[in-house]
């Protein structure tokens, strides 16, 4: 009996697929953030047309929020490991514990861009349903992608997704 291998090759692997690997949703082209203004833990007026040209990662989180917690360290070891000249790193929060927050940060070590989203416009802009929530924000404004739930933000799959983004310029 002969048996017959069909080999179907359908593009790059998924296995290169840093979205997938991340299981990170690919948002619809033509999806574009909607423009916001936010205010800094250190009380500074942050607008999003700031980071036109530079990919961004605006990643939604709580303090009461576990999941969040435990990513906050790779986020800010992924915001090291990028040009900061075509890269931007955003948290943003609806938490109005400032000082808690603040301290939260002191005692991980860490240093990130904190945001309040005190009417949850942003959020709900975002539609943002569970926490913590991350998306990445093409040079141009288009999203790109989207992960409900905790990853390891300096990870190679992690960061290849950011390269990618900055190459594709999409």
């Amino acid at each position: 009996m002969l048996a017959l291998l069909c080999i179907v090759s359908a593009g790059p692997s998924l296995a290169s697929d840093p979205f997938v690997a991340l299981k990170m949703s690919r948002l619809p082209v033509g999806s574009t953030a909607a423009p916001f203004e936010l205010t800094t833990l250190e009380g500074k007026v942050v607008k999003s047309s700031e980071f036109a040209g530079k990919v961004v990662l605006v990643n939604f989180w709580a303090t009461w929020c576990g999941p969040c917690k435990e990513e906050m360290p790779s986020l800010a070891r992924l915001q090291k490991q990028l040009d900061p000249a075509q890269f931007t790193l955003l948290t943003i929060t609806t938490d109005l514990q400032r000082q808690g927050i603040a301290h939260f940060l002191t005692q991980l070590g860490i240093s990130l861009p904190v945001l309040f989203d005190e009417d949850q416009d942003v959020s709900r802009s975002f539609m943002v349903r569970g926490l913590p929530t991350t998306i990445v924000i093409a040079k141009d404004g288009a999203l790109a992608g989207r992960a409900v739930g905790p990853r390891t933000w300096d990870s190679p799959e992690a960061v290849a997704m950011i390269r990618q983004v900055m190459e594709s310029g999409k």
